[in-house]
């Protein structure tokens, strides 16, 4: 029924940083393919998952892309500064660069959570902070698809 639904939805794509290539590229695809449909791409920007779903976002078009920081663009790591630094739609929250990342991750997810309709999710079975933003996510009532790399 999801897939055949017609319209566009706000789709975030959250994952682990530990993604091998192949998986990245699978990624990049089904981000590319969602922002082709129309829909509007929301994701973090993590080195990984996130990344891949970002590049695709930026090949499909830019403008459905919307990339939220757990801080401020000066705390990513450099590998993601140049990706980010081209995203159109960037969210920074410098207020928690003095926070621990996982602190700061764990309430950038809880945000883009908020402004999704879906989360797709991929992760190992240890990841805990996804799989608590997952958990949140279903207690939202969001439609949640969850994938283990694991």
């Amino acid at each position: 029924m999801a897939i055949q639904q017609t319209g566009s939805k706000r789709i975030s794509i959250l994952g682990s940083r530990h993604v091998p290539i192949t998986h990245q590229q699978l990624i990049e695809t089904l981000s590319y393919a969602l922002v082709l449909a129309g829909n509007h791409l929301i994701t973090s920007g993590a080195t990984g998952t996130n990344a891949a779903a970002i590049r695709g976002a930026m090949r499909a078009d830019p403008n459905l892309l919307t990339v939220i920081l757990p801080q401020s663009l000066d705390r990513q790591p450099r590998e993601s500064r140049s990706q980010l630094e081209s995203v159109m739609h960037l969210v920074e929250h410098p207020e928690h660069d003095q926070m621990a990342l996982a602190e700061a991750s764990a309430r950038c997810n809880q945000e883009i959570v908020s402004r999704c309709q879906q989360l797709i999710c991929f992760a190992f079975h240890d990841s805990v902070t996804l799989l608590d933003t997952c958990h949140e996510a279903e207690e939202l009532r969001k439609v949640v698809t969850l994938f283990y790399f694991d």
